[in-house]
């Protein structure tokens, strides 16, 4: 199974021309969180509209996994806590979201939204208590923020993890923890788009803007994964122990050769310059 991970999107459209483009490639397609973009000049309803277009698109190319981060809240629930309502709604589209899991063969994708407040926070417990029941062999977690006091989530000064992802990845050691929310750390100094927690992968890509978007590859079968940015390459094996720097990849998979070749439409030529 091959896994094609992003977050932090933000409204790009450009970017999620890409992400539709490169879909039919994966077995999956991991959205770890913020979709959207509260400083967008755009208004909110309208981004929630357009993107949900995309998702509809996106969940026909290929399995569809999609998180809550803190740009998706868009309402207050019963109790005064953030949540993401439109999220919640795409689950008709046949997309897994906040609060669902996904067995896929001897791999189940548990789901987290976003938490603002205690009642959210406890509910993620109890998610993780009953996923983990029935756990199988491999199990993955999407969760928006990164774990507190991780290369992943360190912003250059201090870090911005959560400190009960921490504690919860203690307590069940899943195989890996899919993140963002903290868009610098793959590119600074002391900071990293992976790293290991007892036997848990964490992963963050980053953010860069532009197309396309930064993203990681998982290849569960062949027990690799890659992250690909604007200029860089890297892999690490996942059934070695946590090593530094990543190594470079010197020879690209089939798919990825693909990726290079997805056309921008920003750059095709007009009709009337098309003489």
């Amino acid at each position: 199974m091959r896994c094609l991970v992003v977050a932090d999107l933000h409204y790009s459209l450009p970017q999620l021309d890409w992400l539709v483009s490169a879909a039919p490639q994966f077995d999956l397609v991991i959205f770890a969180g913020d979709a959207l973009d509260i400083s967008s000049q755009v208004d909110f309803r309208a981004q929630i509209v357009v993107v949900k277009k995309y998702l509809a698109t996106l969940v026909r190319q290929t399995r569809v996994i999609l998180c809550s981060g803190n740009h998706d809240l868009d309402e207050r629930s019963a109790e005064g806590e953030k949540i993401s309502r439109w999220i919640a709604d795409v689950r008709e589209l046949g997309i897994a979201c906040d609060g669902d899991d996904l067995r896929i063969g001897d791999t189940l994708f548990t789901v987290c939204p976003w938490w603002d407040g205690p009642l959210a926070k406890a509910r993620i417990a109890e998610q993780l208590r009953e996923a983990a029941a029935r756990r199988p062999r491999r199990w993955i977690w999407a969760h928006h923020a990164p774990p507190a006091n991780s290369p992943t989530s360190w912003g250059g000064k201090r870090f911005f993890g959560d400190v009960d992802l921490v504690q919860w990845i203690a307590q069940y050691q899943p195989a890996m923890v899919i993140s963002g929310h903290v868009h610098q750390s793959p590119f600074i100094t002391e900071g990293s788009w992976y790293d290991r927690l007892g036997t848990t992968w964490v992963f963050n890509a980053g953010l860069q803007h532009g197309r396309p978007p930064t993203h990681i590859v998982l290849d569960l079968d062949a027990g690799k994964a890659f992250w690909l940015a604007a200029g860089e390459a890297q892999w690490i094996d996942l059934d070695a122990p946590l090593r530094r720097p990543a190594a470079a990849i010197t020879q690209p998979p089939d798919w990825l050769t693909f990726l290079d070749r997805i056309a921008d439409p920003s750059l095709a030529k007009p009709p009337a310059a098309a003489d």
